[in-house]
């Protein structure tokens, strides 16, 4: 930036040396935002050559042969478009013309334009590149550009590339496509790679991208052609009117020009012709028929018979990649310039002016037309006779197609100039509509009617009616798509005068007009007005000449009706004026006429207002329109309105579906009172009330319809094992079982024991459920939880042992008086789990206990609960049990159970030698200073026989009467049974001293009753 030397650009379009000189016309860089892969600085010279760079280093810079002289030269807004100017020598005159060549920013020629005046100086792009401003001599000359859009239309669609929603990246690009429904108003956006063109026809619209994504290219290779190295990949979208993808293909042709008819798809490059056979939902049905022929590849010099194109050229079969290298290492010096597709032949223009004709499908060179210039772009009519084409000057010529000379018009004396865009019509082979810089022009055959002003693209033709998109307010971006702002309708002069004729002379006239001018639509129209005036046989006549067979029934309604007034009604009705026809029966004294008519219009407000007018309606009638307007609020999600009149219809499916969206569960239940038995509804609110897990209100539903296997079904999906194994118990289905130990099996194979465990407790297998929690507890003993967990689970399990015992009870056999005797007629596998659990969850609480003692300073006591500890070397490691032993007897000084209880560490064999020696060691160093003797001991008497008994032992030595345990001190009770508490839910002991200290058992926890045990 301080005009300091940086470097040589690489001239590769002319030769430069010391003797030869060459004077720079232009010298122009772009500087707006535009992909890396896009040139942007253009370089003319005076002789002839332009050259195009990437960047100033770029090595393989564009040449381009301009053909004239050049003087100056811009790029447009966004640098698509590079315009130069310049002069050419006209060799049959020998003057200077003056010319624009418009070329893309590749170098391709996309338009001329001859500028008269003796001599062209400079150029300029206006701010949108909509007008150019050209100084000759000494005035200016402004011209209107049409920018070539990348867009179509079909559906009543608008698709078009939104260039101010692309975004560019250094290494990629991304373009927005709109989908612009100009009924509703409404915009879908597709984002896709770089958007190369599209076509439209029938339902469908085909985008054409350049895949530059390496994902993309990746699927591109799995698909049907081959990708070789560093080849690009192109990718055919086949699009509905939403923006949906609905077919797709992936070639690595460049697709310059696209086609499309109402099943295949041509794509060209510069040399290559591809024809593929698209899929849609519709077709689906046939996709068996069109897998042998997806798709046909053919060079442009080739002469395609079809029979070859079948057996030979089919790349569906895989068969086209050796073929594919061959095409492009010849060299094409007559590249393809346009192309044009219709439903019966397929149209391929080339630089020499040679346009190809190939029939559709099956692929045959048919005809070789020829003009005197370079096709820019082509158009078919609806029946393939003829073809419209424009060239790169903008003169407009028709081409006929036809076989059959001697019915040919004179075609060739048809040509207009500046045209820059086509359209024939859909209904009519000789309708033709063109734009002409401004001025829409309207052909029948070879005469043109009166031009209409008009700016907008062409979108479609049909029924006399044009159709046109303000295409350069949209893509600007300046205003918002609106329908009635940028879409535009123009009618044709016969559809004009018809109009005219019919309002202001007579319907004669109009009839002979229609007759010289025939056309559907204007056929409609004569038999409309007929109508209205209620001219049934020149109206019968009209649409016998349209084939509308609605309309020539009701000319054999309207005979059968012998008022004019009704006949009125029935036409307003036909045509779409339902308030006037709704008049005009009321005013006829018809009510009921005037409610059938908003009846078959769905308008059931209208139709309950109509009811009220008037007496003699029916509940059942009424009852139905309520019903038709909770439709109505239902379909419109408004639940709270549909509840409402469905209550009011007494319609109970409706009023189902309303309370289940409102999340009204209650009432919901309340409607399987109000249905009767065996109602195929009780089905459906039961699947309702089972969605929201509310199990006995859908088991009471289906067990009225009398279907108690979905009642089960319902339990077990819900996972109420318990009222699942009740049902089938009441209804005799065995089969439960079975499901139930499949699934019990399958969670525990899956080491989901938690969940075992649940479902046996609800299922009522209660002494499966311990055992699991059982098998649990024994998991959390390796994982060396804490014992306060390992108690609760052993609890938990001794309970649910406990509730198995309370299901065996009897009449005979009380579980509250007899459970021991309840334990006898168990199995013995069976008593020994429900004793097993409670020992298990003794040892963990008697243990806590001695801890909790000892840390507390309740020595003594400690000593007597770790004695009892022995009896539980079945659970407890030995070693724990004789530590705490052997340390609660030390601070006690009972040092005679000390010693006894190092001797059996001392004598463990499951612990390792380093710790036996550590025990010795400690041992010695206490009875070194006291002797194995207990200092004291302390005695009870027995309950039985008042024998003295040390408080340590659990049972008397004399008499040998046992002495529970207490499971608040850990101490043997010696009192009589009389006065001791018993729990009434695990039957464990206390003394009476110790209990009145709890509120709750100390074993299990619950609520403390004083009852007594009978030994």
């Amino acid at each position: 930036n301080q005009g300091n030397f940086a470097m040589k650009l690489n001239i590769q379009c002319v030769s430069l040396s010391s003797n030869r000189n060459f004077r720079i016309s232009a010298l122009r860089w772009y500087s707006g935002r535009a992909p890396s892969n896009r040139p942007v600085l253009a370089i003319c010279f005076e002789t002839c050559k332009l050259q195009i760079m990437r960047n100033e280093s770029d090595d393989a810079p564009i040449i381009v042969d301009t053909g004239m002289r050049n003087i100056d030269a811009e790029w447009n807004h966004d640098g698509s478009v590079l315009a130069i100017c310049g002069t050419l020598i006209d060799y049959s005159t020998s003057k200077e013309l003056n010319q624009v060549s418009f070329y893309s920013s590749f170098g391709q020629l996309v338009r001329t334009l001859k500028v008269p005046g003796n001599e062209i100086s400079s150029l300029s792009w206006e701010g949108k590149s909509l007008r150019i401003a050209m100084a000759v001599d000494s005035f200016i000359y402004f011209a209107n550009i049409r920018p070539d859009y990348v867009w179509c239309y079909f559906e009543k669609t608008v698709v078009f590339l939104n260039r101010n929603s692309s975004s560019f990246t250094r290494n990629a690009t991304t373009n927005v496509i709109t989908f612009w429904n100009t009924v509703s108003n409404q915009s879908f956006l597709k984002e896709v790679e770089p958007a190369l063109g599209m076509a439209a026809c029938s339902e469908h619209c085909v985008l054409a991208v350049e895949c530059l994504n390496s994902n993309m290219k990746d699927n591109a290779g799995g698909g049907k052609e081959e990708l070789h190295g560093d080849e690009k990949c192109y990718q055919l979208m086949l699009c509905n009117s939403i923006g949906t993808t609905v077919d797709s293909k992936y070639t690595d042709m460049k697709p310059n020009f696209i086609g499309i008819n109402s099943g295949h798809v041509a794509i060209a490059s510069f040399d290559e012709v591809l024809i593929w056979h698209y899929n849609t939902p519709k077709s689906a049905v046939n996709l068996h028929g069109a897998k042998t022929r997806k798709e046909n590849r053919f060079h442009i010099d080739d002469t395609p018979t079809g029979v070859e194109m079948a057996k030979d050229l089919v790349i569906a079969t895989g068969g086209a990649g050796g073929d594919n290298k061959g095409y492009k290492q010849h060299v094409n010096v007559d590249p393809i310039c346009a192309l044009a597709m219709s439903e019966k032949i397929l149209l391929v223009a080339r630089a020499s002016g040679t346009i190809n004709e190939y029939s559709v499908p099956n692929v045959a060179l048919r005809n070789r037309h020829k003009i005197n210039a370079t096709a820019y772009k082509l158009d078919i009519n609806c029946n393939s006779s003829r073809a419209a084409v424009i060239d790169d000057t903008g003169v407009m010529t028709l081409l006929d197609l036809d076989d059959d000379r001697e019915s040919q018009l004179n075609f060739n004396r048809v040509e207009r100039k500046d045209v820059w865009a086509i359209c024939w019509a859909k209904d009519n082979p000789l309708l033709l509509a063109l734009m002409e810089k401004t001025r829409m022009y309207i052909f029948r055959g070879n005469d043109p009617e009166e031009p209409i002003s008009c700016s907008g693209y062409i979108c479609a033709f049909e029924d006399l009616e044009i159709t046109s998109v303000l295409l350069d307010d949209i893509i600007s971006g300046d205003e918002t798509q609106n329908a009635v702002s940028h879409i535009i309708q123009l009618r044709v002069k016969s559809l004009r005068d018809t109009d005219d004729l019919l309002q202001h002379v007579g319907l004669e006239d109009a009839k002979q007009f229609i007759e010289d001018n025939p056309h559907p639509r204007l056929w409609r129209l004569l038999a409309e007005a007929a109508l209205k005036k209620l001219e049934l046989g020149m109206a019968e006549n009209a649409f016998v000449r349209c084939a509308n067979y609605p309309g020539i029934q009701l000319i054999k309604r309207l005979r059968n009706i012998p008022s004019a007034m009704l006949q009125k009604a029935e036409v307003a009705a036909f045509y779409g004026e339902f308030e006037e026809a709704e008049k005009l029966y009321m005013d006829a004294d018809r009510r009921d006429l005037a409610i059938n008519l908003r009846i078959t219009l769905c308008d059931w407000f209208r139709a309950v207002q109509l009811y009220r007018m008037g007496s003699g309606v029916s509940d059942q009638q009424m009852e139905t329109a309520w019903r038709e307007i909770g439709n109505h609020f239902a379909s419109l999600r408004s639940w709270e309105s549909a509840k409402e009149y469905y209550e009011k219809s007494h319609h109970i499916e409706g009023l189902m579906d309303s309370l289940y969206h409102l999340e009204r569960f209650d009432e919901l239940e309340q409607c399987i009172d109000k249905l009767p038995e065996k109602s195929p509804l009780l089905a459906k609110i039961a699947e309702m009330l089972a969605s929201v897990g509310m199990c006995t209100e859908a088991v009471k539903a289906y067990l009225k319809m009398g279907d108690p296997k979905s009642a089960v079904n319902a339990c077990v999906n819900l996972r109420q094992w318990g009222e699942a194994v009740q049902l089938a118990r009441k209804f005799d289905m065995p089969q439960i079982g079975n499901l139930l130990s499949k699934h019990a099996a399958q969670l525990i194979k899956e080491d989901r024991l938690p969940e075992a465990i649940e479902l046996q407790k609800r299922a009522g297998h209660y002494l499966e459920a311990a055992r699991l929690l059982g098998k649990l507890a024994q998991r959390e003993t390796e994982k060396d939880s804490s014992m306060l967990r390992i108690k609760k689970l052993y609890v938990l399990a001794a309970l649910l042992a406990e509730e198995h015992l309370k299901t065996l009870s009897t009449a005979e056999l009380s579980y509250k008086v007899d459970r021991n005797s309840l334990l006898d007629t168990m199995s013995p596998e069976d008593a020994h789990v429900v004793e097993h659990m409670w020992h298990a969850a003794e040892a963990y609480h008697f243990m806590m206990l001695a801890q909790r003692q000892l840390r507390f300073g309740i020595v003594h006591n400690a000593v007597v609960t770790a004695l009892r500890l022995r009896d539980y070397d079945d659970i407890l490691p030995a070693e724990d049990v004789y530590n705490i032993l052997a340390l609660a007897s030390c601070a006690d000084r009972s040092f005679g159970i000390c010693s006894k209880a190092f001797t059996k560490l001392e004598s463990l064999e499951s612990i390792p030698e380093h710790r036996v020696q550590k025990y010795r060691e400690l041992a010695a160093s206490i009875y070194s200073k006291y002797s194995s003797e207990d200092t004291k001991v302390e005695t009870v008497k027995c309950y039985a026989c008042n024998a003295p008994v040390p408080d340590s032992l659990p049972a008397c030595t004399i008499c040998g009467a046992r002495f529970p345990a207490c499971v608040s001190s850990g101490k043997p009770i010696t009192q009589p049974t009389s006065n001791i508490w018993i729990c009434g839910i695990c039957h464990h002991c206390a003394a009476p001293v110790e209990i009145t200290r709890h509120h709750t058992c100390p074993l299990c926890h619950s609520l403390i009753i004083s009852m007594t045990l009978e030994i």
